[in-house]
């Protein structure tokens, strides 16, 4: 079993330096040594590989050995300090993740927005497009929602990458006449945590916007850098 050697790297990532919620677990198939990956860039990969879990968008924080060395990778980490702990957990659960397909109806939306759905996230093709041919598109039924009052955030469908509102003409439709939201570089799992959360704290459909493009704990990088593709 792995979980051993991961239970071990865990406690020693834990009272370290590193001052981050993350994953500790194998860096490769071998009980070598774990990758300490930052919780809102984390995601598994492979349904059994033991080094399944790997960083998207962003470097590992560091590398940790179960003897207890420890190899910083990313120096773009919270440092521990002296500050309490302090939990602010209001969420607003009724939102949904979607991923946008080819011949997808834009109907489900209603659907959901008839059955209470506050906010959605949808994984975006390519750079963040969502189907738009004929009756068969989605802009109109979002354009309509976001006017009364529903955020959508699109994020990366292919997880690596960034959302670029502006390259292509039904892009800048999407978003700068819908009303879109461009989801930078957030994993769709980790967009669909902070929307609930921002939700939780404001309906304000401006502030909803602020605080989705705010970076709060690493999940939107400031530049995309080639060295952490399929890192």
């Amino acid at each position: 079993s792995d979980a051993g050697m991961n239970l071990i790297c865990s406690c020693y990532a834990a009272i370290s330096d590193i001052a981050e919620v993350g994953v500790c677990m194998h860096g490769e198939m071998s009980d070598s040594f774990c990758l300490f990956i930052r919780g809102t860039k984390v995601r598994k990969m492979h349904t059994s590989r033991r080094d399944a879990f790997r960083p998207i968008n962003d470097l590992p924080l560091a590398k940790v050995w179960p003897s207890g060395r420890i190899e910083v990778v990313n120096r773009n980490h919270r440092k521990r300090g002296d500050g309490e702990v302090e939990l602010d957990a209001r969420f607003e659960p009724r939102i949904a993740l979607l991923k946008a397909y080819p011949g997808s109806e834009p109907e489900i939306i209603d659907f959901l927005v008839s059955k209470g759905y506050r906010g959605f996230v949808i994984e975006g093709t390519g750079l963040g497009h969502v189907p738009t041919f004929a009756e068969k598109s989605w802009i109109k039924t979002i354009k309509r929602h976001v006017k009364d009052g529903i955020p959508f955030v699109v994020a990366p469908q292919t997880l690596y990458g960034r959302i670029n509102p502006r390259v292509y003409t039904n892009l800048r439709i999407l978003y700068m006449d819908a009303g879109a939201i461009p989801g930078e570089d957030m994993l769709p799992e980790t967009a669909y945590v902070k929307l609930g959360w921002v939700l939780g704290h404001t309906q304000d459909m401006d502030e909803v916007r602020r605080l989705m493009l705010t970076n709060h704990a690493g999940e939107i990088t400031e530049r995309s850098l080639p060295e952490t593709f399929l890192y």
